[in-house]
Formats: structure tokens, C-alpha cells, sequence
């Protein structure tokens, strides 16, 4: 049996209202498994319309100091990809409409056992996959075999990305595009929305898959902003940050955390 499209019939719905979509990331097993997964249960009833999970690893190249702590907390806690896939089992339970989408770098997934990871994320009914550091020059390796198996295989273009290697990238691109803001790693500086909204429009020639915007996001007013010119907008490091904060006292790390994505949220209805 075939996947459900949740990440599709999440943005027909927002379409319909006219509304962009918040993506909240958050690292798997960040402080401990039982405080991550009370907190994904609890994204969704704050505004959260995508969850996008961090796969914990030791060198994430892509990441600033804020989810590199992040993913240290986790693995020192003892989280591996089995218990990744535990969480979004366990939270299919209570939610079988908001979208999971498993972030993260090859390694994590060679380590694993491709066939393995594929049958696994299945299984746990992931919906879709963001690897930073595998090019779509090896689409067989990881992408296409998600892709049979009914998991979006979501594609990042970055500021550098040249117009003539877009169609490359999006051949077999599904579910949404993740446009990575800025040069640099995440949470860094602002995004510049004026340069934004040209990517944007540039990218939107090649495809009517939605687009995400992420990276260096973190606040109501950038939010409402690059809203205008997205289909999605990615915040992550600035929960981040909360859990960092309140590591000791986890039911204010979560509580911090669902206050400000209530808050982006209801930003994004207004």
C-alpha cells in the first residue's frame, strides 16, 4: 500500500485558504526520545501544518552551532535512526494528517542499510525525505527507490544554484522544494527578501511543486514577509534555541517551543 499524500493534501488545503504553510524542524531525540516525541505531538495543535525531524549525526556540514548542539544532545541521550523511526511511529498514533519529513545527510542512511531505511521510513509511515549532501547525480542510490515507495524526495536549491542545473535538480523532485535562503549554514544571518523573491520567481519557471523557504528564519516578521512569496516557510533554529535554554527543565523547553510556534502561526493567519 501506497503512502498517503499528506504533504500534497496538506498544501491543497492551505491553497484553498489562501494560506502559506509553517514547517517546523526540530532535532529527533532532542533533550531525550520521551521529551521529543511529546513535543511532535504537540506541534501540530500549535500551528505546525509540516514537521520536519533531524536525523541526528555526528557532522552535519550543513548546520550551525544551534542544531550541531542539538544533534549532540540527542546522540548523547542514546537516539539512533531506529528510535527516529520509533518516534514518528508512535506519533502516527494520535496523527495520521500532518506530514513527517525525515532532514538529514547520506551517511545516516548508508550506515543504515538503504533497503532497510526505505522499508523502515515506510513502515513508520514517513513522508518524505531532505538529504543535504546527496545530488540528484545519484537519484538511484536513495531518491528513487523512496519515490516507489510512495516518499517524497524533496530537493534543497541554494542561492548558488545555477539556472541551467534547476530541471536536473527537479527531475525527480516531489513533494515541495526547499529553498535555502542564505549562503551559509542555518540559523545564520537574515534572508534578504528582495533577493529571495527573485529565486523564487526563477524557480517557479521549472516547477508547480510548492516552494519552502528555510535558513536563517526567525522571527514573526521575517515570517509574515517571505510569506508573501512562499508556499512554505521553515523555522528551526529559533525552537532550537528554547530547548537549548531550558535542557534542564524539559516541560519549559517544550512549553517555549509550541508558544512561539503558536505565535508564527497565528502570524500566518492574520
Amino acid at each position: 500500500m501506497i503512502i498517503n499524500k499528506r504533504i500534497k493534501i496538506c498544501f491543497e488545503k492551505l491553497y484553498k485558504k489562501k494560506r502559506t504553510a509553517l514547517v517546523t524542524f526540530i532535532t529527533a531525540g532532542d533533550i531525550n526520545y520521551d521529551q521529543s516525541l511529546e513535543l511532535i505531538k504537540n506541534l501540530p495543535k500549535a500551528g505546525a501544518d509540516i514537521i520536519e525531524l533531524g536525523m541526528p549525526f555526528t557532522d552535519p556540514i550543513a548546520d550551525g552551532e544551534i542544531i550541531q548542539k542539538s544533534t549532540q544532545r540527542s546522540l548523547y541521550s542514546g537516539h539512533n535512526q531506529k528510535k527516529t523511526f520509533e518516534l514518528v511511529k508512535s506519533f502516527r498514533v494520535i496523527d495520521n494528517k500532518t506530514p513527517i519529513i525525515l532532514m538529514g545527510y547520506y551517511n545516516t542512511i548508508y550506515r543504515y542499510g538503504v533497503k532497510n531505511f526505505i522499508k523502515d521510513a515506510y513502515t513508520a509511515q514517513v513522508d518524505g525525505l531532505i538529504i543535504v549532501d546527496l545530488p540528484p547525480e545519484h537519484d538511484k542510490e536513495v531518491c528513487i527507490p523512496a519515490i516507489k515507495q510512495g516518499i517524497d524526495f524533496i530537493r534543497i536549491i541554494t542561492p548558488n544554484t545555477n539556472a541551467n542545473r534547476i530541471p536536473l535538480i527537479l527531475k525527480n523532485s516531489s513533494g515541495y522544494i526547499y529553498y535555502i535562503s542564505i549562503n551559509g549554514v542555518t540559523g545564520g544571518i537574515a534572508p534578504k527578501v528582495e533577493e529571495v523573491e527573485k529565486s523564487v520567481k526563477i524557480i517557479r519557471k521549472y516547477t508547480n511543486l510548492p516552494i519552502a523557504v528555510g535558513f536563517g528564519i526567525r522571527n514573526l516578521q521575517q515570517v509574515k514577509k517571505l510569506a508573501n512569496i512562499s508556499d512554505a516557510v521553515v523555522v528551526g533554529s529559533a525552537l532550537l534555541e528554547k530547548i537549548e535554554k531550558y535542557c534542564c527543565k524539559p516541560k519549559k523547553a517544550i512549553s517555549n517551543v509550541l508558544k512561539i510556534t503558536r505565535k508564527l502561526s497565528q502570524g500566518l493567519r492574520c
